[in-house]
Formats: structure tokens, C-alpha cells, sequence
């Protein structure tokens, strides 16, 4: 083989820093080193970046996953809120007659400590009554059933009331039924 033509097949290149013959230190050549400085940078730099781009995704999924999480729970909550405001509902009629029986004196003896067992539930479940007498009357929270006049009123009132009003997590469950006043 010519030196032109150098052999193919496996090449070595000793870069051990001192001479296993002599064991003097060897010099660096500057060219290849600083070539070598530049390929490490470039590989660093691509590292760097890639490492930013991760970064970034995995904060991307973790802001989606929090605002998964929130949105979730706030469905839950309005889930729960709308099926017990579909009992208390579904008891409003339930607690008509234990309203009327105390109008009427005949809540008394172990019907009274029911009544008032399934109020005080209904009530711990955050069922709020609503429509009085002598109240500004507000068309979406009263339904009226028969109107008066009467001197001296700036706008109109509830003049009596026929059937109370109830809502639950400021959902109107049932209107109050009520006579209205004006001028």
C-alpha cells in the first residue's frame, strides 16, 4: 500500500496524553481540540434545547391537568347541588302538609317530632324559604295569583302570601305563590 492510499479497515488514533514508550507528556493538537469544543456545544446547546421543549410540555400538562382537576370538581359540585335540589323537590309537597297541620294545631305528639326532624333536614341541606307579606314583589322569585290596590305604594308588594317560596344554592326550587298590591 501506497502512502496515498491509506489501508481500509479499522483505524486507531492514540490520544493518550503521555507516551506509553517514553512517558513524556504529549501535545495537544489545537485544531481537532477546539473542533471537538465546538461539536460538545453544539451537542450541549441541542441538549439545552430539548430540555427547554420538555419543560415546557410537561408544564402544558400539568396547567391541563389542574384545570381538569377544578373543572371536574366544579361539575361535581353543581351535580350534587342539582340532585339534592331534586329531592327537596320532590318533598315540597311533604312539607306544604306539615305547614298546614301546624297552621291547623294538629302538628302534635310524634307527627310534630317528624315535621320538625324533615324541616330541620331540609334545612341542613340548605333549603331557604322564601315570600312574606308586605316584601317587594320580584317576578322571578314570586308567582302572582290575584292583584289589589292599594293607596300609597311606591311599587308593587306582596300583599299575602298563599304558598311559600323555596330555593336551594340560590336555584329557585318553587315560587311563592302571593297576592300582590300596587298603586
Amino acid at each position: 500500500m501506497s502512502a496515498e492510499h491509506p489501508e481500509e479497515g479499522v483505524r486507531v488514533n492514540d490520544r493518550r496524553r503521555i507516551d506509553p514508550e517514553t512517558f513524556e507528556v504529549r501535545e495537544q493538537a489545537t485544531a481537532p481540540a477546539s473542533s471537538e469544543e465546538e461539536v460538545l456545544e453544539q451537542d450541549l446547546s441541542a441538549a439545552d434545547a430539548k430540555v427547554a421543549e420538555l419543560t415546557d410540555d410537561l408544564r402544558r400538562v400539568h396547567a391541563e391537568y389542574a384545570n381538569y382537576r377544578k373543572r371536574v370538581e366544579r361539575d361535581r359540585e353543581v351535580a350534587r347541588d342539582v340532585t339534592i335540589g331534586g329531592v327537596l323537590t320532590e318533598l315540597l309537597p311533604i312539607i306544604d302538609d306539615v305547614e298546614r297541620a301546624r297552621e291547623h294545631g294538629e302538628l302534635e305528639g310524634a307527627f310534630k317530632t317528624v315535621g320538625e326532624a324533615l324541616e330541620a333536614t331540609c334545612a341542613k341541606l340548605g333549603l331557604e324559604t322564601f315570600g312574606a307579606a308586605d316584601e317587594p314583589f320580584d317576578p322571578a322569585i314570586h308567582e302572582a295569583l290575584t292583584s289589589e290596590t292599594r293607596e300609597g305604594l311606591a311599587g308593587p308588594v306582596v300583599a299575602s302570601v298563599y304558598q311559600r317560596g323555596y330555593r336551594h344554592a340560590g336555584r329557585v326550587l318553587r315560587p311563592a305563590r302571593v297576592a300582590v298590591a300596587d298603586a
